[in-house]
């Protein structure tokens, strides 16, 4: 079993050991927000966000509204490399009722192209 999941079923994750204690509703707002903020950034060389290109792996809101992104990058060498945690960390960190912002790289697992969404895939005639 893995832990991959699309753009569209990332989901905010509780501690195993204990319950959210935000309410439902406020967590629910939060990742809804979240993934909007997430939509404004671009990577520079590719014509769509990178929530839809799949880049966004994890995103984990804490009792005391921090949040922690587990992201990837297109390659290794990517030019944006630099620059594109900290633009992520700039959306998060604009959404209201948002604590301290992690952005963690990772590469595992790799991404490819079938993390894109169908709306990646039109906006980069990737069918």
């Amino acid at each position: 079993m893995t832990d991959e999941t699309k753009p569209d079923e990332v989901k905010p994750e509780a501690p195993a050991e204990a319950a959210s204690a935000l309410p439902e509703a406020e967590i629910t707002r939060l990742t809804d927000d979240i993934v909007a903020a997430l939509k404004t950034v671009y990577d520079p060389e590719i014509p769509a966000d990178i929530y839809e290109l799949g880049l966004i792996y994890k995103i984990d809101i804490a009792d005391d509204r921090s949040v922690k992104v587990d992201m990837t990058l297109t390659t290794p060498n990517c030019p944006a490399a630099q620059e594109l945690p900290q633009m992520v960390e700039n959306a998060v960190s604009s959404v209201a009722g948002v604590g301290k912002v992690d952005v963690e790289i990772v590469w595992d697992p790799p991404w490819d192209q079938s993390r894109m969404t169908d709306e990646a895939r039109l906006v980069l005639n990737m069918w």
